[in-house]
């Protein structure tokens, strides 16, 4: 869970407006010597593979980067423009020490961020985060930088595409083929313009592109994973099979039915995780997801006698969750959903061959497949507070909690937390009855101003 040592990394690595501390090429500069210390190679130079999405800024903090490798002795892979899962297959296909994706995912353009793979793959722990943290604060636990003949080398993939889109080819069954399917694909006009089209139309589909065209400031712009509408407008138009919108580093997936409905991550961990259990694939007995995983897929679970694990926001909890239980399936709402027999991080690619796969094998279209997910109203308030006392001190907060979910019984949920990045109380309440649902939030809201944490607003 989350570490609260850590001031410089979030959720998801260091993220910030471009060029505005902490965002800054120095941190960058900063980060990249500290990592040439904390990943020390086997044997001969450390070796840490640069990915970036299509961002202006990319130039800048993947330059800084490369520099501050460089100058503590370490030799940089640079593979341009690529999704984060594509740099996560690539830190362990080419024997990597350690991999960095620069990219603020979904944000808008004039963000940024720097995020790491172990070289296993995986994202790191919040406790290594906290120690390449200490690092910055405190540079003297550095080598002497690099002098002579001892600097690093920077090297550019000129087919790093091409060995990822290989990659995610050999993850689709070979006895299927996508021959005759229509599928739209917005690539947010991010990490995943080339890539995304390649792989679909060399697996047989007749691809219909949007978002492939980046200037640098058009990533997640009214397209994507976060605004899927033009999507579903082009799959009713051209009469697709399905739709697939990735985000900006192309790690999560929001897919449409060929009526042009959108089927989030909850939906399509639902598809998979009946689909896995008929063939006997799924393993751990169920999905790992997270405190805002719908409650409408816990219901749809249980009626296949399958559990729901959660976790905090994060799909680095919910892989370090996974791997505790040894689960093969998880992920997120928001569609970073986790194939970990497949991949080691979230791949809005794979995640589409998935079901892509099930569609096939089945013969059934994607409307029909995510018809039993029933998605229940889910209500989030928010208040701003003076302070974060534990929510259990609060006697009228869990007053009005027990109340709720006496209330709801077994068809509703309860989630009351606090912000992790800003000063702010998030009340989450579920069930069958939006107005109900509405009403219990507002109650639960309340009474944290009764017990005087709100601030004025």
């Amino acid at each position: 869970m989350g570490d609260s040592t850590r001031k410089l990394f979030g959720t998801d690595g260091v993220r910030g407006v471009a060029n505005v501390p902490p965002m800054t090429p120095e941190t960058a500069l900063a980060l990249g010597r500290a990592a040439a210390v904390m990943f020390p190679a086997g044997r001969g130079r450390t070796r840490i593979l640069i990915g970036k999405d299509t961002r202006l800024s990319g130039y800048m903090f993947e330059t800084a980067m490369a520099a501050g490798i460089v100058s503590m002795g370490g030799d940089v892979l640079l593979s341009g423009p690529i999704p984060t899962p594509g740099i996560a297959y690539l830190t362990v296909g080419m024997r990597a020490d350690a991999g960095v994706v620069i990219s603020a995912s979904h944000n808008p353009f004039e963000d940024n961020g720097i995020k790491f793979f172990g070289g296993d793959g995986f994202k790191l722990p919040d406790e290594v985060e906290a120690r390449i943290e200490r690092l910055l604060e405190d540079p003297s636990g550095l080598p002497e930088p690099a002098t002579g003949r001892d600097f690093g080398r920077a090297h550019r993939i000129d087919d790093a595409v091409g060995r990822y889109c290989v990659h995610l080819k050999s993850q689709f069954p070979r006895n299927l083929s996508l021959d005759g399917l229509r599928i739209a694909i917005d690539c947010a006009n991010g990490a995943g313009y080339k890539v995304g089209p390649m792989v679909l139309h060399e697996l047989g589909a007749d691809v219909v592109e949007l978002g492939v065209d980046p200037d640098g400031t058009n990533i997640n712009e009214n397209c994507g994973a976060m605004h899927p509408e033009a999507l579903a407008r082009k799959v009713v138009e051209l009469r697709c099979d399905m739709g697939l919108a990735l985000d900006g580093d192309g790690d999560r997936a929001i897919l449409c039915d060929e009526h042009g409905d959108v089927v989030d991550g909850d939906a399509i961990l639902a598809i998979c995780a009946r689909h896995m259990s008929e063939t006997g694939t799924l393993k751990g007995g169920g999905v790992v997801g997270t405190v805002m995983s719908n409650f409408g897929l816990e219901v749809a679970l249980r009626r296949m006698n399958l559990q729901l694990l959660r976790t905090d926001v994060g799909d680095r909890y919910v892989v370090e969750q996974m791997q505790k239980g040894g689960f093969n399936l998880g992920g997120e709402q928001s569609g970073h959903l986790l194939f970990l027999d497949h991949s080691t991080t979230g791949d809005g690619i794979l995640s589409a061959l998935r079901i892509l796969e099930v569609m096939l094998s089945g013969n059934r279209r994607l409307s029909d497949l995510a018809a039993p997910f029933e998605r229940f109203p889910q209500v989030v308030a928010s208040g701003k507070v003076r302070e974060k006392p534990p929510l259990e001190a609060l006697a009228g907060v869990q007053a009005a909690i027990r109340d709720a979910e006496s209330t709801l019984g077994d068809k509703g949920r309860v989630n009351v937390r606090y912000s992790g990045t800003s000063a702010l109380i998030r009340v989450m309440v579920e069930g069958a009855d939006e107005g109900q649902v509405r009403r219990l939030a507002k109650q639960i809201l309340d009474a944290a101003g009764e017990d005087g944490i709100l601030a004025l607003p």
